[in-house]
Order: C-alpha cells, then sequence, then structure tokens
C-alpha cells in the first residue's frame, strides 16, 4: 500500500493551469526527488499536496483516505508538513522559537521536550544557537532550523521545497546529509531540488515534471542514467 497516491491532479492558480493531470507515488520510508526547470509545477505540487492551492482534478489519497479538499492544518494533522521555500523564518524570533511554532498544537510540556530533544540530538548546531536571533545565522543554519521547524510536528510525510538553493557547498552537503538522517528515522520524503544529480542520489525514485505534466519516471539509477534527464538537468 503505497503512503501517498496522486491520481490525475490539476491544479491552477486562477486561469494559469501549472498542474496537468500529474500522477504519483510514495511508498512508505521513501525519498522521492521531483526534477524539473523553474516554472515546470514542483512548488505547485508540494502546496497542492499541503492544500495551499486545491486540486482542480483528480485525486490525492495518503494512508489510503482521500486529503483532497482538506485545509492544510486538516493536512497537516494527518502526517504531512511542507518546509517551504525560502524557510521563511521569523528573524526577530530566536532560534528555539521559531522551532516551537512546529509544535505549536502540542500543549503537554513533557512531550514538547521530548521533541526538541530528539531535534537537538539530529541538529546539534542548533542546541548550540538556540538562544540566537535567527536572522544572525547563515543561510545553511537557516535552513537547518526550517527544517526543524517542519519536524517538531512529527510529519509521517516531509515536503522539502528547495532546501539547498543558494547555500554553500559544505552546507548543502549538510542538508543533503540530514536529509538521509531523517529517512533514516522512518519518514518519507518528497524532495524538490534543482541539484537534480544530488537529489537523485539522495532518493530511491524520482519523477520529472515539464510543463505541468510528468514527462519521465523511475528509479533513481535509471534516471541517472537517461539520456534526456543527463543532457537537461545533469549538464551532460
Amino acid at each position: 500500500m503505497s503512503l501517498l497516491e496522486i491520481d490525475g491532479v490539476t491544479a491552477a492558480y486562477d486561469d494559469i493551469v501549472a498542474l496537468h493531470g500529474v500522477t504519483l507515488q510514495v511508498e512508505p520510508g521513501d525519498v522521492v526527488a521531483v526534477l524539473g526547470a523553474n516554472g515546470a509545477g514542483k512548488s505547485t505540487l508540494l502546496k497542492t499536496i499541503m492544500g495551499l492551492v486545491p486540486a482542480r482534478e483528480g485525486t490525492i489519497r495518503f494512508e489510503s483516505r482521500q486529503i483532497s479538499g482538506l485545509k492544510p492544518h486538516e493536512t497537516m494533522q494527518r502526517g504531512i508538513t511542507l518546509c517551504p521555500e525560502g524557510r521563511r523564518l521569523f528573524a526577530d524570533m530566536t532560534v528555539a522559537e521559531n522551532i516551537r511554532i512546529g509544535a505549536y498544537r502540542c500543549k503537554e510540556p513533557a512531550l514538547l521536550r521530548a521533541r526538541l530533544d530528539t531535534l537537538h540530538a539530529m541538529f546539534p548546531k542548533l542546541a548550540e544557537r538556540e538562544r540566537q536571533l535567527a536572522s544572525s545565522l547563515s543561510g545553511g543554519e537557516q535552513q537547518m532550523v526550517a527544517i526543524a521547524r517542519a519536524m517538531m510536528s512529527q510529519p509521517k510525510l516531509l515536503l522539502l521545497d528547495e532546501p539547498m538553493l543558494g547555500l554553500a557547498p559544505k552546507m548543502i552537503h549538510e542538508v543533503a546529509r540530514l536529509v538521509k538522517l531523517i529517512n533514516a528515522e522512518g519518514i518519507a520524503v518528497i524532495l524538490v531540488e534543482q541539484n537534480a544529480k544530488l537529489a537523485l542520489k539522495i532518493a530511491h525514485r524520482g519523477y520529472v515534471l515539464e510543463n505541468g505534466r510528468v514527462s519521465l519516471s523511475g528509479a533513481s539509477g535509471e534516471l541517472l542514467a537517461n539520456d534526456h534527464v543527463r543532457k537537461i538537468y545533469l549538464g551532460g
């Protein structure tokens, strides 16, 4: 049984159709890479799964239950969390305050502390900087805060939108390491990423979106060896 099943989904912004009959699956414990050029519909796909953009056609099922039409907070309650492009932290709040926002529905102090302890073990640099303002961190550190905030809701499926965008090479590999670490905890991931080669090395499977349609899909190794993917997305 697939964890997430997207079948023939179409989504649009007013009269501009961004997704055309997209079909995609995520199996439990998988990392799935979604590749494509700017404007291909990658971010729209994640927003549609989350309920930020309504699906005009098709169905989205999570754990065999229909989630099409749910509001974002209802989708999150089912076990899906979006870490958006651009991090979107509160710059005048501390690292700890930003992270705690991800567990705003958690009212039990002991449970909140346990979640924070787990994340501090996973993100030791953030434990050292928890009293610093988010604005004082580097881009890579801010991305870690954004991912940690998403993890505070204890998702079963984490949607990552361009987590490596604009980062220094060292931090790119640190984020890649964290994605693998998160996945090792049994959390499935959909990774939207411009760095196609690295994304496919992390992922189990991949999908290529072109003009809002799935043009290719398959195991990561197959896509890495595909001539079209190599020419358009891997630079040779």
